[in-house]
């Protein structure tokens, strides 16, 4: 397959994310049933995000326009790829940077996101036979020429060991933070409802602390939260909110809360599952300054940074951990 086939078998995909056709249908119920933390609502919009972000024709010809890729790659690399499933979809954006590259993937996908990956590559697998010389998938990795691997930190350290010794891009535990000012407007705090709630704050994008200034009113805030108190209704969500609840209460620890998340002063970047840190500041430059480069944000969000509501929505060249994926896999063979 040349580069301009695999751009168009690309945007057929993206098309047929947004259509209504009944196979794309069973394959996110049964995603859906097999973890429960992927409800329909969240698998359409990572699956939208991704057709409308990645999978558009002109998109991807200007994202590939920008690195020496060749029309035909004579000798393709196999390239590991252990995905994570943390929420729908996540790993896709490294089988799309392997697949336009013109080199071979080899899949191991997380037993918690198998379905929705499988379905699209068999998909692109049923237009076009080729596709079987470029994706495939395994429960072991071994025998390739680079790997890509996300996971926790913990896990990262297991990549390492393995994988050390072949090029390779190893991604750990992420978060995303939020700079407020107290002027944001209502419409403003319900995008940022989305980038804290999107996929029960379980993405690596997912803002899971805000920084306020002083005497920072909370109200509107958790006002504007509550178009997520749906959430509440989730056996997993709600567990976890009336577990993190019960702890504030035995350690009386100061707390505030809608029907659908805890906020809690606390200096950690990372939250738990329906709670929300906070933490004041005084000097929003000197803030900026702190946060910026630091090795566990994905993104900070906010008035001078990252959008309200775009957080979960990242462009194609928007590259997890600030590594260039496609600028990897063009100066590998």
């Amino acid at each position: 397959m040349n580069l301009q086939q695999r751009i168009d078998l690309l945007s057929r995909l993206g098309e047929y994310i947004l259509s209504g056709d009944p196979a794309w249908q069973k394959a996110k119920e049964k995603a859906a049933r097999e973890n429960s933390w992927f409800i329909p609502e969240f698998i359409d919009s990572a699956a939208q995000a991704i057709a409308s972000s990645f999978l558009q024709k002109d998109i991807l010809a200007t994202w590939v326009g920008a690195y020496p890729i060749p029309s035909e790659r004579p000798d393709p690399k196999t390239i590991g790829i252990v995905m994570a499933g943390n929420i729908p979809l996540v790993g896709f954006h490294d089988l799309l940077c392997v697949f336009i590259s013109g080199h071979k993937a080899l899949v191991k996908p997380s037993s918690k996101d198998a379905v929705l990956i499988r379905h699209l590559a068999d998909t692109l697998i049923a237009w076009d036979s080729a596709v079987s010389e470029s994706i495939s998938f395994a429960e072991r990795l071994n025998g390739c020429d680079a790997y890509i691997a996300t996971g926790s930190n913990t896990s990262a350290g297991h990549f390492d060991y393995y994988f050390g010794k072949y090029p390779h891009i190893i991604r750990r535990n992420r978060t995303a933070v939020a700079v407020l000012t107290g002027e944001e407007t209502p419409e403003q705090l319900g995008r940022l409802a989305d980038d804290v709630y999107l996929y029960f704050g379980l993405g690596c994008r997912n803002v899971s602390k805000l920084y306020v200034p002083p005497a920072y009113d909370f109200v509107p805030l958790l006002t504007a939260f509550k178009k997520y108190d749906r959430l509440a209704d989730h056996d997993k969500y709600r567990n976890n909110y009336d577990y993190n609840l019960a702890i504030l209460l035995l350690n009386k620890k100061y707390y505030m809360s809608n029907p659908s998340i805890l906020l809690s002063e606390d200096p950690s970047f990372f939250s738990r599952i329906s709670q929300l840190n906070y933490e004041f500041y005084t000097d929003k430059e000197e803030l900026a300054r702190s946060l910026k480069g630091n090795s566990a944000l994905q993104c900070i969000v906010g008035n001078d940074f990252t959008s309200f509501g775009a957080a979960q929505t990242p462009g194609i060249a928007d590259y997890a951990d600030g590594i260039d994926t496609l600028g990897f896999l063009t100066r590998i063979g």
